[in-house]
């Protein structure tokens, strides 16, 4: 019986490999050279053990490519919503070498960002993002250890603090200030209208810079500005795009990402150069000034990282060790079992019957909301980000009718997926009229 499946499996394999390579090959010729490989390990697969501990479900795999030629690149938060529903609250793809596992329920999130919070602290890399994080080094991507923890105390109290915030109140409300006063005086903007976010960059890029640098931008025709956004938004380009997948899921393949490679190599080089050159090393002389001999605490931020992810449990599955585990917090936040017509745009909702969520990573959480993320590795900005927001959204409100240009009805808000994000296709042309102070 055991033999008889495992020639079931060989061929379901066989068969899934060679439509797959007949429809992909145009694309990624060198695809076809994991042919042999592939049957190779069609047969080595067939006559694998089972474990007690089974891994969670999930659409069947072929060797080599996994589910990856079956289900694309654009791993998007409706599409693994999709799966959830088929396969359950947790799930998992795989991706050629690397496992993907799905969570889309609010007590299975609470379980893999606060209860196992350690044991699911850390976020796998892929190659591309090993560059631009000097292999996982910085403290979004580094793993949960030592280091990561060095890193947040680094960034933590002098950015991400009320105190600090607070400090720097006068100066974030006067970049605020001087965008609405920017739209205000532009003629384009009452009239045709225009693209309001290059401005809204420029208040947060002023903000930020102001608290790191002490430092601030003139227009968004400043070339230093020019320069910075340039620069920032081809590494999220780089870092955003399919184009490496094929390389990163599979590794026989990665040397033919060593052009793609040299791209993201030679601007990590150019980047760190304009940032260090310009902004760091003047605010390290500043802060030397006031700090001398403070060596001891500058090496410590070159320690090895000492942890890594280990096998873990979660709602009666085995985790495979390197697992990346996405919490879907999209479908959490849509999921009609869990909130009243969530598809409605009705912001009062939290003024009444959800009037005890709140967007927080503190305290009672509601799994079910989670903008900034829970627990361990959730996002530090908060404490600027929600002040920032509420302030500008109302001066804005205030201060404007905002609404679609002359000869369009409604505003296009479809959405383009990338690695690790989400975010509007075409950034819309929005017309700005002055609303009476009467």
């Amino acid at each position: 019986m055991a033999v008889s499946l495992g020639r079931v499996a060989v061929a379901t394999a066989f068969h899934w490999l060679a439509r797959s390579l007949l429809l992909h090959s145009s694309q990624h010729p060198a695809l076809g050279l994991l042919l042999p490989a592939a049957v190779f390990l069609a047969i080595i697969a067939a006559t694998g053990r089972g474990t007690n501990a089974p891994p969670p479900p999930g659409p069947a795999a072929v060797p080599v490519f996994g589910n990856w030629l079956q289900v694309g690149n654009d791993l998007n938060h409706r599409f693994l919503a999709r799966l959830s529903a088929r396969y359950g609250a947790v799930f998992r793809l795989r991706l050629g070498v690397r496992n993907l596992v799905v969570v889309s329920d609010p007590r299975l999130a609470s379980e893999v960002l606060h209860t196992q919070g350690v044991e699911f602290g850390s976020r796998p890399r892929n190659v591309v993002f090993d560059i631009f994080t000097a292999r996982g080094n910085d403290m979004v991507f580094t793993e949960y250890g030592d280091h990561w923890r060095r890193m947040r105390r680094v960034m933590t109290p002098p950015f991400f603090t009320a105190r600090v915030v607070q400090q720097h109140r006068a100066m974030w409300e006067a970049e605020m200030d001087a965008a609405v006063a920017d739209i205000a005086g532009d003629d384009a903007a009452r009239t045709a209208g225009f693209v309001v976010r290059r401005r809204l960059q420029l208040m947060l890029y002023n903000i930020m810079y102001g608290m790191m640098f002490d430092a601030r931008f003139g227009s968004v025709d400043d070339p230093m500005f020019v320069e910075a956004t340039r620069l920032n938004s081809e590494r999220s380009r780089l870092a955003q795009s399919f184009d490496y997948n094929y390389g990163d899921f599979i590794p026989v393949l990665r040397p033919f990402l060593r052009g793609y490679l040299h791209k993201c190599k030679d601007l990590q080089a150019r980047r760190l150069a304009f940032f260090n050159d310009n902004y760091v090393e003047k605010r390290r002389k500043a802060m030397d000034a006031h700090a001398p001999g403070d060596d001891d605490k500058k090496s410590k931020l070159r320690c090895a990282i000492d942890h890594v992810l280990q096998e873990a449990k979660l709602g009666g599955y085995t985790i495979p060790k390197g697992s990346k585990v996405v919490v879907n917090a999209w479908w959490l936040a849509n999921n009609p079992e869990l909130w009243e017509k969530p598809e409605e745009f009705r912001p009062e909702r939290f003024m009444g019957e959800e009037k005890a969520v709140d967007a927080t990573v503190g305290g009672k959480v509601d799994f079910r909301f989670m903008p900034f993320g829970v627990g361990r590795r959730s996002c530090p900005g908060i404490i600027l980000a929600l002040p920032i927001l509420a302030l500008i959204v109302g001066k804005l409100v205030r201060s404007f009718e905002m609404v679609p240009p002359p000869g369009v009805d409604k505003l296009d808000v479809t959405e383009k997926g990338g690695q690790f994000s989400l975010h509007i296709a075409k950034h819309s042309v929005i017309a700005f009229h002055p609303v009476s102070s009467a």
